[in-house]
């Protein structure tokens, strides 16, 4: 993988189909994978199980073919993945100060090794 590009989660991924079709209303799989930014398999294998849970259904017309729609229990999920996503970034633009976790005396140079301070993690 390359620098400065960050891997989806599969949450992120279920998220960005979803509101794919939230915003095209009404959506063949092909636009609703390119939008989606997805190869068929990886689109195959996230936009499957949103259809048999309930979150997905789809519907023919005669000039458009076999299109897709949220049901209400997908807009529902599409609503709390947002939520989700906005309470991470917030959480993670928020700053911890060292006294706020328990650190004490591990100033530059203290502690037994280099690096001492660069291991840890906030989560």
């Amino acid at each position: 993988m390359g620098r400065g590009i960050k891997q989806r989660s599969r949450w992120d991924i279920m998220g960005d189909i979803l509101k794919v079709i939230s915003e095209e209303e009404r959506a063949r799989k092909t636009r609703i994978m390119q939008r989606s930014n997805l190869d068929w398999r990886s689109f195959k294998r996230y936009f499957e199980p949103l259809v048999e849970r309930g979150f997905v259904e789809g519907g023919s017309e005669p000039d458009e073919g076999e299109t897709y729609e949220l049901t209400e229990k997908g807009k529902d999920l599409l609503m709390k993945l947002q939520e989700v996503r906005e309470m991470l970034q917030t959480s993670s633009t928020e700053y911890i100060e060292d006294d706020d976790l328990g650190i004490e005396g591990k100033g530059k140079g203290e502690g037994k090794g280099k690096g001492d301070n660069a291991n840890i993690r906030v989560y």
